[in-house]
């Protein structure tokens, strides 16, 4: 749907407000990297140091980018989520353990609804990380580690609507989130754990996922009659059978193109090694489904073979991968 410009004058003006916010925001944030200090390093010791999990609070806009920050913690290998504080006070407070770190937010340090969390980690020396942008406020006189904004306005022209600063809490967290997550070594299969749904869950699926084990693998000798060879290759309705050597290991493949290619009489009475396609392209188990399709399409094959330390352990088809959602 195209909407048409009812005032095309106001564009401009529009155009300016927006760059205007994103400018000062820009600021900020460079300014935020700037101030990053021993205050930042302690609160990654402290939060890394919990056995427990992170409790991340905040009232109003700082509670929305609370939610925000404990669902990112929590994605990246740090246990976390969100209490909030009016709730707290009304039972929530048990949701907090001994065992776990508190993060508070609050652009002016003295949001009340916060004091009966901040109350509760100082009673049992739960630690306690403090994001405001007054350093003399009371949550930052309270907390372990108090991670101090610096003094950028607020985006909105009357300097009151929480742009600029809840745009620095954001990218704090997530500032937090990916130091403590480079920290753990969290790698890229750990993410995957954490993230099985979803486009993001369907990049990061193994080859070993999907693909066809055991008795499953269309597998026959060099010697076998190629009658026999296709009853194989109808029964495991892969479109394919590996050849393999003595040893086991994989020495080709025959395909329906093959059977094509071959097509006549004279097939039947041959063997899978004089029909076979020698060298096939395969891949290792522990390497990317994207991989695999690239590889498909590349080669324009729809098949692709397993393979560990020269043998065959599954077989990819084109259909696996496409079920999966992998592109």
């Amino acid at each position: 749907m195209t909407i048409a410009l009812r005032d095309a004058s106001a564009a401009p003006a529009d155009i300016a407000a927006a760059r205007r916010v994103l400018e000062v925001e820009a600021q900020a944030l460079g300014a935020l990297g700037d101030s990053l200090g021993e205050a930042f390093a302690a609160a990654c010791v402290a939060l890394a140091g919990v056995s427990g999990r992170v409790v991340v609070s905040g009232m109003g806009k700082s509670g929305h980018v609370g939610r925000k920050i404990a669902a990112t913690l929590a994605s990246t290998g740090t246990p976390a989520f969100f209490v909030h504080p009016a709730e707290a006070s009304h039972g929530d407070l048990g949701m907090i353990t001994r065992d776990d770190a508190v993060i508070a937010l609050s652009n002016s340090g003295e949001t009340p609804e916060l004091s009966d969390i901040v109350a509760f980690t100082r009673r049992f020396a739960i630690p306690l990380v403090g994001i405001t942008s007054r350093d003399g406020s009371s949550l930052a006189q309270s907390s372990d580690v108090a991670l101090v904004l610096p003094p950028i306005p607020e985006a909105c022209p009357m300097g009151l609507a929480p742009t600029t600063s809840t745009t620095m809490m954001l990218a704090l967290g997530d500032a937090l989130a990916v130091a403590l997550l480079e920290r753990k070594g969290f790698s890229a299969a750990d993410f995957r754990v954490f993230h099985p749904g979803g486009q993001l869950g369907r990049r990061l699926l193994k080859v070993a996922d999907l693909m066809h084990g055991g008795d499953a693998v269309p597998l026959v000798r060099a010697d076998t009659p190629m009658a026999e060879a296709i009853l194989i290759m109808t029964a495991k309705s892969l479109g394919c059978a590996g050849v393999v050597d003595a040893d086991g290991r994989l020495a080709g493949v025959v395909t329906d193109g093959d059977l094509r290619r071959h097509m006549g009489q004279a097939l039947l009475e041959a063997t899978a090694g004089a029909v076979m396609s020698r060298n096939p392209k395969t891949i290792a188990p522990n390497l990317l489904a994207a991989e695999a399709l690239r590889i498909m399409n590349e080669k324009s094959i729809t098949s692709l073979f397993v393979v560990e330390d020269g043998r065959p352990s599954g077989v990819l088809h084109v259909h696996d991968l496409l079920r999966a959602g992998v592109v």
